[in-house]
């Protein structure tokens, strides 16, 4: 199965390409969305559509400042969700995924690339997640 390859910082991470729409650059700014988790940088245009972007280390719960260069759009069943990282780095095919040494909602497992390991993420676990993220924004008083 072919994959988007991209790194967050220097970790090199995949999503299946059929589950991308496009790659984008990284806009400046985003609308925010209130009551959203801190993984949600917030809402941006394109094309015409309004999409939600998320910032993916923080939803992985990964130290470190983010760097975001590049948004990944996925095409999911329910919505488009762009994901922010920090260079994509082409496609690749994936043929076998082992299981992930700290698995997580959103990581399916880690696969070889060459001389390379790459964490290989699940898309629905990826969705569930920022769902979650949104469901348990801070709270206003």
């Amino acid at each position: 199965m072919r994959h988007v390859l991209f790194r967050l910082e220097k970790d090199r991470y995949a999503l299946p390409l059929d589950a991308v729409r496009e790659v984008v650059v990284a806009p400046d700014r985003y609308s925010l969305v209130p009551h959203a988790g801190p993984a949600v940088c917030g809402v941006t245009t394109l094309r015409g559509r309004v999409v939600p972007v998320v910032d993916l280390k923080k939803l992985l719960s990964l130290e470190g400042p983010s760097a975001g260069a590049k948004v990944v759009l996925l095409e999911l069943s329910r919505r488009e969700l762009g994901l922010l990282v920090t260079e994509v780095e082409g496609i690749e095919a994936i043929e076998k995924v082992s299981p992930a040494p700290r698995p997580s909602r959103a990581v399916k497992g880690v696969a070889r690339v060459g001389p390379l390991t790459v964490t290989v993420l699940d898309v629905e676990g990826v969705d569930d997640a920022v769902t979650h993220s949104f469901a348990t924004g801070p709270s206003v008083r």
